[in-house]
């Protein structure tokens, strides 16, 4: 017997077979497809550059199932020219990028190979460091490339070289965004010219959006706030609030077994009673202003969103990290003014004050070495690699000194001087003139010591960073006479091992931006501050006297800053440079700070446009602060593990919300009433 299909079997089998083999086409014309367009833009690469187009790295064909026909269509269809460029494929897909990086395919059409270097153009007179090298073209018309990452914090100068021999053919200084995707082309443009030009395939990130976007929302809740502050202060709001409450408390009273007419009359009196007078004869401008310096200090010390301006310049020059702690110096200065002549018009002895000093500084100087000290980060402390200078322990120093000095001069009373004689216009300077001279010879020491000091290897007075700047020639001379004191004085492993200078200037030896040199030029920071204070004391009230000395010295400081600089990151007789405490970064620093204790403390406590908030409330706990963001530096709320840690916007996040839990802490301590004083 023989078995005949039926109708519908025959027809479901006939379309089942055809959709099999239809497949196999598609699937087989697909494979035949993209070969053939990776070699049709292989060659309209070499013809059009402007528009060349990245080609997708192969797929790793042990892992998938195609079939044999398509290795075979594969191998015929790619060009024998295409070996060299498609061994970088498999590296550039394997290749991730981070933060600040970019994709650089450089190709080759020369027949030589390339020697690809790079110089940041941040980094004064370095050497260039070698980025790879670049085969030579497979043919005439036809390239050769190898993929890099390079960085995008700074602008950057690509030199590219002859391998054999070593000639420079061309440079090509370009800017480079964040994740962003670009070539660089070299081609023959005659016999003895090489053209050199940039490519962008893909335009880069823009990282600084979510800096935009906290801006926003901070500002906006802050208007919110000033809004809700303002309809508050109505009378007719006041007046609804002030009933609300009674009722309430009416309310509370009745219902506690402890209500008592007494103790009814005893809370009326706490909400009617001003402030305590210690707290209403403080100048709220001096806490804001100490407030502003501890919060962008505690948010550049979180990280500041990772972005390079919120952090340390690696050699000359200024970033926003760099203002905060020479602010912080300033406004300690001023607060030594005005607590001293208060404590010793309340009757406390010079002597007293003197001891009050020296166990404060030595306080400050043990948190700091055993407290927050950077060596945790390795385990427990071992005097072999303690690290002896830091923050707290140059305050200490700046505090005692400054302090010392403000008691050898201090006048009780400063409103029964004679108004005749002819100092008495700039009685808040002659008045401590022995102050005045101690700080000159001090001062003298500084610049003594780093331009006269020999030092073993090193051109005298050098302030340069060593590594690869200055040409290479001095890569063992970071901070000149500045590194080699406290490498002699302190030992080499007592002094920080990772300066910022290691970022752009590869710098291999330690060096300590909180040392012993310019411990002096802080200690000139804070006096600059202790003369604000004079000045408040002399001026008291008198608002558009305060004013105005704080423009002339202002307008004093920067124009000496200008001179010492030159106007110029680089070229002055003495540059801005945090790591050296450098007498023009005092200058500078302490022009600004003039600056901004006259606007803060214009609005604050002249107009009360602003009360100061919420800075207020860190300004008035700053070493409680300070050291509370060190301790707890790793712990929840104030780190906690990122989804994608190499994005800008959840670094800002977190160094934001940090920062932000640190503020609410101070103002819940300042709603209590308690005060961290040491």
């Amino acid at each position: 017997m023989y078995f005949v299909p039926s109708l519908s079997h025959y027809s479901f089998k006939t379309r089942r077979d055809r959709k099999r083999l239809m497949y196999k086409r598609r699937k087989k014309a697909k494979v035949e497809s993209n070969k053939g367009s990776e070699k049709e833009s292989r060659e309209t690469d070499h013809q059009r550059p402007d528009v060349v187009k990245m080609m997708p790295r192969p797929q790793n064909r042990a892992s998938r199932f195609i079939p044999l026909i398509a290795l075979v269509v594969a191998i015929c269809v790619v060009p024998l020219t295409a070996d060299i460029s498609s061994s970088s494929l498999p590296h550039r897909k394997s290749m991730s990028l981070k933060m600040d990086e970019a994709f650089l395919k450089v190709n080759n059409e020369l027949e030589t190979k390339l020697v690809v270097s790079w110089m940041s153009n941040h980094c004064y007179q370095c050497l260039y460091q070698t980025l790879g090298l670049v085969p030579a073209g497979p043919g005439p018309g036809k390239s050769s490339f190898v993929d890099f990452i390079v960085g995008t914090r700074h602008g950057i100068t690509l030199q590219l070289n002859n391998s054999d021999p070593n000639v420079e053919l061309c440079r090509v200084p370009f800017s480079f965004g964040e994740h962003g995707n670009y070539s660089l082309w070299v081609k023959n443009q005659s016999v003895s010219a090489v053209n050199c030009s940039m490519v962008t395939h893909s335009d880069p990130v823009n990282s600084y959006l979510p800096i935009l976007i906290a801006f926003i929302v901070l500002a906006g809740l802050s208007m919110l706030l000033a809004i809700g502050g303002a309809i508050i202060k109505l009378d007719v709001v006041r007046g609804l609030l002030h009933r609300l409450s009674n009722s309430m408390e009416t309310e509370r009273l009745i219902n506690s077994e402890l209500g008592s007419p007494g103790r009814l009359v005893e809370s009326s009196n706490d909400n009617i009673l001003p402030a305590p007078s210690v707290l209403s004869r403080r100048l709220r401008s001096l806490d804001t202003f100490r407030g502003m310096s501890l919060v962008v200090m505690v948010f550049v010390n979180y990280g500041g969103g990772r972005y390079w301006f919120f952090r340390h310049e690696s050699w000359n020059g200024l970033t926003v990290a760099d203002l905060v702690f020479p602010w912080f110096v300033f406004i300690m200065g001023t607060s030594v003014a005005l607590s001293m002549n208060s404590l010793l018009r309340s009757g406390w002895s010079r002597c007293s004050l003197l001891l009050k000093s020296v166990w404060r500084s030595l306080q400050l100087f043990l948190i700091g070495v055993l407290i927050i000290n950077p060596n945790y980060c390795l385990g427990p402390l071992s005097w072999d690699g303690l690290r002896i200078p830091g923050v707290l322990q140059r305050l200490a120093v700046a505090y005692l000194l400054v302090a010392m000095l403000d008691l050898l001069v201090a006048r009780v009373h400063t409103d029964n001087l004679l108004v005749d004689v002819w100092w008495y216009p700039v009685r808040d300077i002659l008045l401590y003139w022995p102050a005045w001279i101690c700080v000159l010879c001090l001062e003298a020491v500084w610049l003594c010591i780093t331009f006269l000091l020999p030092v073993p290897g090193c051109p005298t007075g050098y302030l340069g960073p060593g590594g690869i700047g200055d040409m290479g020639l001095y890569s063992n001379c970071t901070g000149g006479a500045a590194g080699y004191v406290d490498r002699w004085l302190l030992g080499n492993n007592h002094i920080y091992q990772n300066p910022s200078s290691r970022v752009i200037y590869l710098t291999h030896t330690a060096y300590d931006p909180e040392g012993i040199l310019g411990s002096i030029n802080t200690v000139l920071m804070a006096f600059f501050g202790l003369q604000a204070g004079k000045i408040l004391l002399h001026y008291k009230d008198l608002h558009s006297k305060i004013i105005t000395r704080f423009l002339i010295w202002a307008l004093i400081l920067g124009i000496l800053s200008a001179v010492l600089t030159k106007c110029s990151r680089n070229q002055g007789f003495i540059p801005v440079n945090k790591n050296l405490w450098s007498l023009s970064y005092v200058t500078t620093l302490a022009c600004m700070a003039f600056v901004v204790l006259l606007l803060v403390y214009y609005v604050v406590d002249v107009k009360s446009w602003w009360s100061g908030a919420p800075f207020h409330y860190p300004g008035m706990n700053s070493i409680l602060v300070y050291v509370g963001h060190e301790v707890f530096e790793q712990y929840f709320p104030f780190r906690w593990r990122m989804a994608d840690s190499q994005s800008h916007a959840e670094h800002l996040a977190q160094n934001l919300v940090a920062t932000s839990c640190w503020v609410f802490i101070s103002y819940l301590l300042y709603k209590k009433r308690v005060f961290w004083k040491i």
